[in-house]
C-alpha cells in the first residue's frame, strides 16, 4: 500500500497531490493549526483524501510517527528554524528507521546561492547564502542529505525559484491593484510554475533520484517584466515603475534581502537527469495559461 507523507501540506504539496496522488493508496501530512487540519479533512486535493496532523515542531506526535513508519515516499516543504529543521528535530530516528521509505524530496530555494550580480549559476556553484533564511535552508539541506547517507535513502533537494500558479500570480496582483514594478538595473530573477514543481517531484519519485536539482524556468528577467505582461493580458495599464532607491524606503527587511540578490539559474540538470520538459518554460507561457483559465478576470 504505497503511502506518501508530506511535512507541510502547502501550495506545492497540494498541487502535487492533486495531479499525481493516484500513485498512492494513502496520503498524510502536517499542518500548523487544527483549523487547517479540519479544512483538509473535509475537502480533497484533486479528489484525493488526505489525512492532516497538527505539528508545530515542538514535540513528536504519535500519529505522525505511525504514519512515517508506513511511508514509502516523503515530501518536505516546511521551513527550517534557527535551531534547525523541525521535522528532523522530532523524527530523525523514525525517518531513518522507516522500513518502506525509499525517497525523500526536500523543497529548498535558489536563495542558497546568494548574490552573483546577474551571472549564471548551476548546481556546481558553491552556495553562499546572504540572508539568515537562506542559511537556515542550506543547513537543512545538508542535514537531510546526511540523514539519507546514514540511513541509505535517496534524498533529492529541489532548489526552487519564485513560485507562481493558480491563485498566486502577477495577473491577480495587477487585478487587485497590489502589483508593483520596481526598477533595479541588472537585477534578474527566475520563476517556476507550481505545475512544473509537481512534475519534478513526480520525476524524482519515479527515478528514486538523489542529489541537488535547480527547479527554475528558462527565462530569468527583471522583477517588473511579469507585471507588465500581466497588465497587457488584462488590457490595463501597468503600474508605473518605481526606482529601487525610492521603493527601498518602504520595503521590509525580507524585501530588501530579496533585492540584494541577483542571479540567473540554470536548469540543465533538471532536464537532463530527471527528464523534465517544462510545461511553462517562461513566465509568458505560464501567465497566458493562467489568463486562459480566468485568473485575474473575475477579481
Amino acid at each position: 500500500m504505497p503511502t506518501l507523507f508530506c511535512f507541510g501540506l502547502g501550495f506545492s504539496a497540494a498541487h502535487y497531490i492533486s495531479e499525481f496522488g493516484t500513485r498512492f493508496d494513502r496520503i498524510a501530512g502536517t499542518v500548523r493549526t487544527r483549523e487547517k487540519a479540519a479544512t483538509i479533512a473535509a475537502s480533497h486535493f484533486g479528489h484525493h483524501a488526505v489525512e492532516a496532523f497538527v505539528f508545530d515542531g515542538s514535540a513528536a506526535v504519535p500519529e505522525i510517527t505511525a504514519a512515517l513508519m508506513d511511508a514509502d515516499a516523503m515530501l518536505v516543504s516546511i521551513p527550517p528554524r534557527e535551531s534547525g529543521d523541525p521535522a528532523l528535530a522530532q523524527f530523525t530516528e523514525t525517518i531513518a528507521g522507516a522500513p518502506h521509505l525509499e525517497t525523500i524530496v526536500y523543497l529548498s530555494t535558489v536563495g542558497v546561492y546568494g548574490n552573483h550580480d546577474g551571472e549564471w549559476v548551476d548546481e556546481t556553484t558553491p552556495p553562499a547564502p546572504v540572508s539568515g533564511r537562506s542559511s537556515e535552508r542550506l543547513n537543512a539541506e545538508q542535514a537531510w542529505a546526511a540523514l539519507g547517507t546514514h540511513a541509505g535513502k535517496s534524498v533529492a533537494t529541489l532548489r526552487l525559484a519564485g513560485i507562481y500558479g493558480p491563485g498566486q500570480n502577477a495577473l491577480l496582483q495587477v487585478a487587485r491593484g497590489t502589483a508593483r514594478r520596481i526598477d533595479k538595473p541588472g537585477q534578474f530573477f527566475n520563476r517556476i510554475h507550481v505545475a512544473d514543481i509537481a512534475q519534478t517531484i513526480e520525476a524524482v519519485f519515479e527515478r528514486g533520484a538523489d542529489g541537488v536539482f535547480n527547479v527554475t524556468d528558462d527565462d530569468p528577467t527583471p522583477q517588473a517584466a511579469p507585471v507588465a505582461f500581466a497588465a497587457e493580458l488584462l488590457g490595463v495599464m501597468p503600474p508605473a515603475e518605481i526606482p529601487f532607491a525610492e521603493a527601498a524606503k518602504n520595503l521590509t527587511p525580507m524585501g530588501l534581502s530579496f533585492y540584494g540578490e541577483s542571479k540567473r539559474v540554470r536548469n540543465t540538470k533538471l532536464k537532463r537527469e530527471l527528464g523534465v520538459t517544462l510545461r511553462y518554460p517562461t513566465y509568458r507561457a505560464g501567465l497566458r495559461a493562467l489568463f486562459a483559465a480566468g485568473e485575474g478576470r473575475s477579481t
